[in-house]
């Protein structure tokens, strides 16, 4: 009735609300402060609390007050705790000349900071990471620089492994790339460009190696058949350790890079 009135009136259709973000300090029950991105959205029918590894993200109708929000947050505070702890959001991000390891192939490496009139990032001859910078060199530089760094050394590693496997497949890949992925590891678009998730190489490398053969291995079979698992085991014969790896602490690994990179893909 409404859109027939509309089309007699000649009245336009009234324009959808869009969607608004914004991030807001919410002090818990025991003190805490946690900051939580609050999103008001029209498709929203309830209160909804929720954590990834952006961290908190607090779901608003139209109609839910700002103070309803903020007492939904606290009543669910030990929830919230719980479940920032297992996703990794709790942990510190980069700070420049004071962080005091890196994570890197699974280990926590030590980071030595060094004073230098320009910002490089390498890894030490004792396996140390060492960051040459200014005294008052900008974070955001820092973390472009970290991000560059670690692309690097995925690129090393992929560039060791991937000559194993070129010869059992039928083309190799087109091109490579490495993305902030929110829920994958890796992607094969059906023109064989090949993207892996650039928090991989902060995994253990039999856990980054696994996700480059099962990327690899849709090459060969598009989808998840037993014949394609079966390509997989074939080249990576603990694949189900690896995987739960990932089940486990994938959502701490991808929040840790976040934290380090301020990653907003």
């Amino acid at each position: 009735m409404t859109s027939l009135l509309r089309l007699l009136t000649g009245r336009p259709p009234a324009a959808p609300r869009a969607i608004s973000r914004e991030t807001v300090a919410i002090v818990l029950a025991n003190g805490q402060r946690i900051e939580v991105l609050r999103v008001r959205d029209p498709r929203a029918r309830r209160i909804k609390l929720s954590v990834d590894e952006r961290g908190p993200r607090l779901t608003l109708p139209l109609r839910a007050s700002e103070i309803a929000g903020q007492r939904f947050v606290i009543e669910h505070g030990d929830w919230l705790l719980a479940q920032l702890a297992r996703a990794g959001t709790d942990a510190p991000g980069l700070q420049p000349h004071r962080t005091e390891t890196l994570l890197l192939r699974g280990r926590e490496v030590p980071l030595r900071w060094l004073h230098a009139r320009y910002l490089r990032i390498q890894t030490g001859e004792d396996y140390a990471i060492e960051i040459a910078a200014p005294e008052t060199v900008a974070l955001k530089s820092l973390q472009r620089a970290l991000r560059d760094f670690y692309e690097g050394q995925a690129r090393a590693d992929v560039g060791r492994w991937l000559p194993r496997y070129l010869p059992g497949l039928p083309r190799a890949p087109a091109r490579l790339r490495y993305r902030v992925m929110s829920s994958q590891w890796g992607s094969l678009a059906p023109d064989g460009a090949l993207s892996l998730d650039l928090s991989l190489v902060l995994a253990p490398p039999a856990a980054f190696e696994y996700v480059l053969v099962h990327e690899l291995c849709h090459l060969i079979h598009a989808d998840h058949s037993r014949a394609f698992w079966r390509e997989v085991e074939q080249r990576c014969p603990d694949w189900r350790l690896q995987r739960e790896y990932f089940r486990d602490s994938g959502r701490a690994l991808k929040a840790r890079l976040r934290k380090l990179i301020a990653a907003d893909e």
